[in-house]
């Protein structure tokens, strides 16, 4: 039995912390407010904030784990080498996760040593250059915070005009202490995927088939699995997707996001270290692994000889459309009169506008329209209320 230190208890530390204790694990769920949902599933619990360092160190003395697994990005990361360096794995590896947590990093890992193809890009420090490299990247054009996640302080700059409302959006959104922007070329795609890509500690990298899904306000509010697209493509997604993960080492799954265009091919986009949010489509069992159950086993050295499609899946977020400390659910009963649906409410002890709080997940025989799926999942979610 491994000790584990999950750090970022959510609906996506949950899911992972359920297959962790199935294989018979033990899981410290760490975050910032008491009873957050992995924490109602796991061994012990820590309440604090990870981008305090002492804290997150005094963390890892108090409970000397064999393992720690970050599942979120508001993590003070630079101390992870230091957990390395003290024969704590870190996962996938302390390198990847630093690297993905600064877009900078990231991003010139990809395109400029690795020469994987991405949308032109400038940085910004200030409106002035951001003004400055808008121009040269031109309109309309995309503004991401340095450190962010799940779309926090993007946005679309059309006009020059836009830029200082992206500028300080982008400064409202940000994580940690970093005040830069990323400006980058607006790629006219005709859809976008997350590929989930497992790296093994003793075997080959796997690839789950390619996940499409729907974003609002740079939040995920819809996914499903398999993503139809032509195998020139996805040979490219998959060799990009090795190239990358490889770079980064260690042993996990990666979401890794690609904008993707029938005339210009495929683009790198972001990449998470992590299980995905889209990946929650996985349990609807489309897959004889959820990326939950990959994730746990690749972090442990335990194998995994196939991955496997069995199911065309959907999945449709639940939102909170008021704010509460107490909420409570109606139409989970109507949701579940469909066959072959399945609903994961979070437990989550309180709400904000618009805040995740549940899932609604469908599956169907291989070969079955993807769209009418996607189609009965998203109107079996709008039955469920959160209040």
């Amino acid at each position: 039995m491994k000790k584990i230190l999950l750090l970022g208890s959510g609906e996506l530390g949950k899911e992972f912390t359920i297959a962790a204790k199935r294989l018979g694990q033990y899981v410290v769920a760490c975050d910032a407010y008491e009873h957050a949902p992995a924490m109602q599933v796991a061994d012990e619990c820590e309440v604090f904030k990870m981008l305090d360092g002492d804290a997150l160190a005094a963390a890892v003395k108090k409970h000397q784990p064999d393992i720690i697994v970050p599942e979120i990005e508001a993590i003070r990361t630079e101390r992870l080498y230091e957990f390395e360096k003290q024969g704590i794995q870190v996962v996938p590896s302390a390198r990847a996760v630093n690297y993905t947590m600064n877009r900078r990093s990231i991003r010139d890992l990809a395109a400029k040593e690795l020469g994987v193809k991405t949308a032109k890009y400038r940085y910004a420090a200030s409106l002035e250059e951001l003004q400055e490299h808008a121009k040269e990247i031109g309109f309309p054009c995309v503004i991401k915070p340095l450190m962010s996640s799940s779309g926090h302080g993007q946005s679309v700059a059309r006009t020059e005009a836009d830029l200082v409302k992206s500028w300080d959006e982008a400064q409202h959104g940000s994580r940690g202490d970093i005040a830069e922007v990323i400006i980058e070329e607006f790629i006219k795609f005709d859809y976008e995927i997350t590929l989930l890509t497992v790296t093994q500690k003793n075997g080959q990298t796997l690839f789950c088939a390619p996940i499409g899904h729907v974003q609002k306000d740079g939040d995920y509010r819809e996914s499903f699995q398999p993503m139809p697209m032509l195998p020139e493509h996805l040979k490219q997604a998959q060799e990009m997707a090795d190239k990358v993960t490889r770079a980064l080492t260690g042993a996990g799954i990666w979401g890794v996001e690609f904008f993707v265009s029938q005339k210009d091919g495929v683009y790198f986009s972001e990449l998470s270290p992590r299980p995905h949010d889209t990946g929650m489509v996985t349990l609807s069992g489309c897959q004889n692994l959820s990326e939950f159950e990959l994730h746990a086993r690749a972090v442990l050295g335990y194998p995994i000889p196939a991955i496997k499609q069995e199911k065309v899946g959907a999945s449709a977020v639940v939102l909170a459309d008021s704010v509460t400390d107490h909420p409570q659910y109606s139409g989970i009963e109507d949701a579940l009169q469909a066959e072959d649906t399945d609903v994961r409410i979070f437990g989550k002890p309180f709400t904000r506008f618009h805040r995740r709080m549940g899932v609604v997940v469908c599956s169907a025989p291989l070969g079955s329209d993807i769209n009418a799926l996607r189609d009965k999942c998203k109107a079996q979610a709008a039955k469920i209320k959160v209040y």
